[in-house]
C-alpha cells in the first residue's frame, strides 16, 4: 500500500500532502495535549510494532504490495484516531526516508490512506461497533479489517485518479488482497488490545468513546 514516487503526478501529490499535514498538525496538537510520561513507552512499542508487521509486503500487481496496516490498533489503544496520524506518520518517514519503502513524494497520500483513514474509520467503527456488540475485542478486530480494507480500497482510487492503473483492476485487486489480509490484521490487532488490556489497563483508554478523538 506504499505507493511509490512518480505514481501520482506532482500537483496531485501536492494536494494529498496539504491535506496531510493539516491532520499531521492535529496529531501533534493531540500529542502535546495527550502524551503522559507513561503513555510514551506505550507510543514508542506501537511505532516499532507497526513497522515491523508493514515490513511483510506481498505483491498484489500492477506496481504495488498489500501489508498489515495498524492505523486501527494505535487508535483503539491511545483513545484517539490522532493518535494512529501521529504514530504513522513517524512509521512512513522512516521507512520512506531510511529505507526507500513508499516515495517522498507520495507520502502525503500514504499518510492519508494508512494513518487518516485507517485510524479515523478504525477508530469509529470501534466506538460504533461495540454499541451492538459488548465485548472490546471482536469491535476491535472487525474495526481493523475496515480500516485495512477502506485504506485500500481509497489507494486504488488515488492510483485511478493519478492515471497509473484502471478503476475495477485496481479495486479488485487491492480490496481482495487486503480483504484477507485484514483478516490477520484483525486478530493481531485485538490479541494485542487484549495482551496491553489484561497487563497495563492502566495505559488503555478502551472505554473512552468518540468525544475522546478531540484533539
Amino acid at each position: 500500500m506504499h505507493i511509490p514516487d512518480a505514481f501520482i503526478p506532482l500537483p496531485q501529490a501536492a494536494i494529498y500532502w496539504i491535506i496531510a499535514l493539516i491532520f499531521v498538525a492535529l496529531a501533534l496538537r493531540w500529542a502535546r495535549n495527550e502524551l503522559s510520561e507513561e503513555k510514551i513507552p506505550l507510543i514508542a512499542v506501537l511505532a516499532a510494532g507497526i513497522f515491523a508487521i508493514q515490513a511483510f509486503n506481498l505483491p498484489v500487481g500492477m506496481g504495488t504490495s498489500g501489508h498489515l496496516v495498524g492505523g486501527a490498533l494505535a487508535a483503539i489503544v491511545l483513545g484517539s484516531p490522532f493518535a494512529a496520524v501521529f504514530i504513522l506518520t513517524i512509521v512512513l518517514i522512516i521507512q520512506g526516508v531510511v529505507f526507500g519503502d513508499g516515495g517522498i513524494t507520495t507520502m502525503g497520500a500514504n499518510i492519508i490512506n494508512m494513518g487518516v483513514i485507517g485510524g479515523f474509520v478504525g477508530y469509529y467503527s470501534y466506538h460504533g461497533i461495540k454499541k451492538a456488540i459488548k465485548n472490546d475485542f471482536i469491535p476491535a478486530a472487525i474495526a481493523a479489517w475496515l480500516a485495512c480494507f477502506i485504506a485500500a480500497v481509497a489507494c486504488a482510487i488515488e492510483m485511478f485518479i493519478a492515471g497509473t492503473f484502471p478503476l475495477v483492476p485496481g479495486i479488485i485487486a487491492m480490496g481482495t488482497y487486503h480483504a484477507a489480509i485484514g483478516i490477520i490484521e484483525g486478530v493481531i490487532t485485538a490479541g494485542a488490545i487484549y495482551l496491553i488490556h489484561s497487563t497495563r489497563p492502566d495505559l488503555m483508554e478502551l472505554g473512552k468513546g468518540p468525544a475522546g478523538s478531540e484533539a
